[in-house]
């Protein structure tokens, strides 16, 4: 997988899952599905791993037993969502979830760029005039050049260290750390915590329809969630589902869970429609989350442009006041 994942690199990974999901609902069997995306991949890097994938299957290997051996092709997110559809039956949809997910990373990835495209102009115009200004004041070049220029630095290795530090492929212990440190910034750790209990119950109901029973059906779901913390939360109930606790009665109980889910999964568990809830709660969290995540595609790079503009204002205040210190040397009185 490359260092850093582009829009376009997402959107043809959404390509993907979209085609896959498609010819699998019109019927036609994983080996013919594979051999069609093998002829005609939405990118041509894909070609040798579907190869690969092929021939994997055809020896007798699992989907996702066959995916996991292509090395770190697909993130573990991907692979534990795509597994609780083979388990489930129902591959169609969640390459279908997982097609949605990267679409919209896309758009979301696509419309950051695009917002942050003036500030980061305007910022690197001011560096070039600080840098113009530094040069006919040779003797002042460190006032007006080397705080833009150690700006402009540190706003590249943080940039690229958020870009590599939420690339999806690192491994669970990473991606809790991520996941700790995001939590409470605002839109972002809630929309990821609502899309995570999308993908939760998306997953969960799934499995149920096929027959999984609870207990296990939790553990996948978690697993399928991307989400380090509600995983951990639901595979420490073992004990308590083995001592006669219901699902419904651990999760009033989890801080995790929001009142709304917990409050709606009951109801569902007793009133014995327990999937249509979970269809209605991945729908809900899924609007949720996205709406946020939305939010603070819009909101970071105003507030991003609105620290350039005050850096912007705060050097040529400075630049002033140099200059009309250097006019009171030479001439007091004026």
């Amino acid at each position: 997988m490359p260092f850093i994942v582009t829009p376009g690199q997402l959107q043809r990974r959404a390509d993907l899952y979209y085609q896959m999901g498609q010819l699998l609902g019109a019927g036609l069997g994983m080996l013919q599905t594979l051999e069609q995306l093998r002829r005609k991949p939405p990118a041509g890097s894909y070609r040798l791993p579907l190869t690969r994938l092929l021939k994997e299957i055809e020896q007798g290997f699992a989907l996702t037993e066959g995916l996991r051996r292509q090395g770190q092709w697909l993130p573990e997110f991907d692979l534990a969502l795509i597994e609780a559809g083979e388990k489930s039956g129902r591959l169609d949809a969640s390459f279908q979830v997982l097609g949605d997910y990267y679409a919209d990373r896309a758009r979301m990835a696509n419309q950051v760029i695009f917002s942050l495209a003036y500030p980061i102009f305007l910022f690197h115009f001011a560096v070039a005039t600080a840098a113009l200004v530094a040069w006919f004041q040779p003797t002042k070049w460190k006032t007006f050049l080397l705080p833009p220029l150690g700006f402009l630095v540190f706003a590249y290795v943080l940039t690229f260290t958020l870009l590599y530090a939420t690339q999806s492929r690192h491994g669970e212990m990473w991606r809790s750390c991520v996941e700790y440190f995001l939590r409470p910034v605002p839109f972002i750790g809630s929309g990821r915590k609502c899309l995570a209990l999308s993908r939760l119950a998306g997953a969960l109901e799934a499995l149920l329809s096929a027959g999984v029973i609870i207990i296990q059906a939790w553990e996948l779901a978690a697993t399928a969630c991307g989400s380090p913390a509600l995983k951990r939360t639901v595979l420490a109930w073992g004990h308590q589902l083995d001592a006669g606790q219901t699902p419904a009665e651990v999760v009033s109980a989890s801080p995790r869970f929001p009142e709304l889910f917990a409050n709606q999964y009951a109801a569902g568990e007793v009133s014995g429609k327990l999937e249509d809830t979970l269809r209605r709660l991945r729908q809900y969290y899924q609007d949720e989350g996205t709406r946020k995540i939305r939010m603070a595609a819009r909101a970071y790079p105003v507030a991003v442009y609105l620290l350039v503009a005050a850096m912007i204002g705060y050097f040529v205040i400075q630049f002033y006041l140099n200059y009309f210190r250097q006019i009171n040397s030479i001439n007091p009185g004026f």
